[in-house]
């Protein structure tokens, strides 16, 4: 198993040149074909018709987006000549949140950042990494917000609890499983409550092992299994979490499960989630 296409988003944000430094690597690692898709925030016409100036306005931020636009597409095409990585240069037409998704479909892995909230230029839409991650139907790989990340996947921790989105995720993940340095499957109960996954985590371990892993298995307690799970990555020098995302749609509300959110808001590590 490989993943032999990849898409990375590609905005005008200040962490966008290590992301794209860090998918050149992830493509090379697996020798794929890394296409690089661009979508940014797009204000509608519409929503300024009332408010004098505002087409004035509107024109001159379109032509901004349109230089920046241009320069990330050089940067992209200058980055895959340098790391002789083959790929295509795409743009997000219309909603972000519904053409995003759509085309990383077509993909084996998916590679964003999370949300900064510092960095104006990193809003592409709202919820958009929260809906990347719930309807591509694709593995995405979230770079944390700072911090530069020389390996992925030499040491993994995978969340496991049994469910379906933890085997899922586990298993969109074994391409870097499988050329992990080491893997552990870390089951997380809850304090005063039997680890009733922890059977079903040696059992994984054995069908990981399978694969030509190097995996162990391990355990922890806690009442918030985000905040387990992050402490868990740190203090065993893991560089790459691998886990099921937990969440759905109400109405136009988006609803992340516990874990998943305090990862999306916390994580210090690449973070591979399935849903």
């Amino acid at each position: 198993m490989n993943y032999r296409t990849i898409l990375v988003h590609l905005d005008t944000s200040e962490r966008a040149a290590l992301r794209l430094d860090s998918a050149l690597r992830v493509a090379r690692k697996f020798n794929a074909h890394l296409d690089g898709l661009f979508a940014v925030f797009s204000p509608e016409l519409q929503g300024f018709h009332v408010m004098a100036g505002s087409a004035t306005w509107f024109e001159q931020h379109r032509h901004e987006r349109e230089q920046h636009r241009a320069s990330v597409k050089r940067l992209y095409a200058a980055e895959l000549a340098r790391a002789d990585v083959k790929g295509n240069w795409m743009r997000a037409e219309g909603d972000p949140n519904v053409d995003v998704p759509r085309r990383a479909r077509a993909a084996d892995l998916v590679i964003a950042s999370q949300t900064d909230h510092d960095d104006p230029n990193a809003f592409v839409a709202e919820d958009f990494i929260e809906n990347l991650v719930l309807s591509a139907g694709r593995p995405v790989l979230l770079l944390p917000r700072s911090g530069q990340f020389e390996t992925i996947g030499k040491r993994v921790l995978v969340a496991w609890d049994g469910s379906r989105e933890a085997s899922r995720a586990l298993y969109d993940a074994l391409p870097f499983i499988a050329r992990a340095e080491q893997t552990t499957v870390l089951t997380i109960g809850e304090p005063g409550k039997p680890a009733d996954a922890f059977v079903s985590g040696t059992e994984i371990a054995l069908t990981l092992a399978r694969h030509n892993a190097m995996v162990n298995v391990d355990h922890a307690s806690g009442a918030s299994v985000g905040d387990v799970l992050l402490t868990r990555a740190n203090d065993g020098g893991h560089d790459l979490i691998v886990m099921g995302a937990y969440g759905h749609g109400r109405w136009r509300e988006l609803v992340m499960g516990g874990a998943s959110r305090t990862v999306l808001e916390s994580m210090t590590a690449p973070v591979l989630m399935s849903h």
